[in-house]
C-alpha cells in the first residue's frame, strides 16, 4: 500500500480495522500504520490527501498525550474539510460490567483486547485531544456527567461505528448495553481572502 496507488480516489481509510471490513474503505493495521510514527504516515498517504478516517475504539490504547499526537497527524493528513469519525469507551457510562471491561489494563487477562487501555476517556476529555490538534468537534453519542446518555442522529454510510446506540445489539431504547463516545471531528476548509 503505498500513496500514490490511491491518488485520484475518494480516501477513507480505517485505523487501526482489527477485523473490520467496508467496501470503499481501506482497512489498516497498526503494524502497517502506527498512528504516532510520521514515516508510516509519509509511507502511506500524501499530506491533505484522505477524505474520512473511522477509528473504532483505538484511542483508548494510546496514552492522552499519544492521543493528542496521534490527532495531530490525523489532521495532517486528512484534506481540508474531511473529517475523523472516532469512538471510544465511555467513563461516563454507568453501568459496572462495562467499567470493568473498558478499564485501564483492562479486565484481568492479557490475552483481553481491554488488557492494552491506557485510558478511559469522558466526553470532554475526548473533545480536548482532537479540539487541541485543531478539530472542530461534534458529539453524535455520550453519557454526561450524572450518566445521561446522548445521541445525535448521525450516517453511518459516513463511518460505521458498531459499539454504537443503533447497531450494538445489546442496546434499546429501555436499556443500554454497550455505549460509546462518539464524535467527529472536523479539519475546516479555510479560504483566505
Amino acid at each position: 500500500m503505498h500513496c500514490n496507488y490511491f491518488r485520484g480516489v475518494n480516501l477513507r481509510v480505517i485505523l487501526g480495522a482489527g477485523q473490520t471490513r467496508y467496501d470503499g474503505w481501506i482497512s489498516t493495521q497498526e503494524n502497517e500504520l502506527n498512528l504516532l510514527s510520521i514515516d508510516d504516515w509519509n509511507r502511506l498517504f500524501s499530506e491533505k490527501s484522505i477524505d474520512v478516517m473511522l477509528a473504532e475504539h483505538v484511542w483508548e490504547h494510546l496514552t492522552y498525550e499519544e492521543g493528542i499526537l496521534a490527532a495531530i497527524n490525523c489532521y495532517k493528513y486528512l484534506k481540508p474539510g474531511g473529517y475523523i469519525r472516532c469512538a471510544v469507551p465511555d467513563k461516563n457510562f454507568r453501568n459496572d460490567w462495562y467499567q470493568n471491561m473498558v478499564q485501564v489494563g483492562g479486565p484481568g487477562s492479557i490475552e483481553h483486547p481491554a488488557a492494552t487501555h491506557k485510558i478511559v476517556y469522558d466526553y470532554q476529555t475526548l473533545e480536548n485531544v482532537f479540539k487541541s490538534a485543531g478539530f472542530i468537534v461534534s458529539l453524535l453519542e455520550y453519557c454526561d456527567e450524572t450518566g445521561n446518555f446522548y445521541y445525535t442522529y448521525w450516517n453511518e454510510n459516513d463511518g460505521m461505528i458498531g459499539r454504537s446506540f443503533r447497531f450494538d445489539t445489546r442496546n434499546s431504547i429501555e436499556k443500554l448495553g454497550m455505549v460509546s463516545i462518539i464524535i467527529d471531528a472536523k479539519k475546516p476548509l479555510i479560504i483566505k481572502v
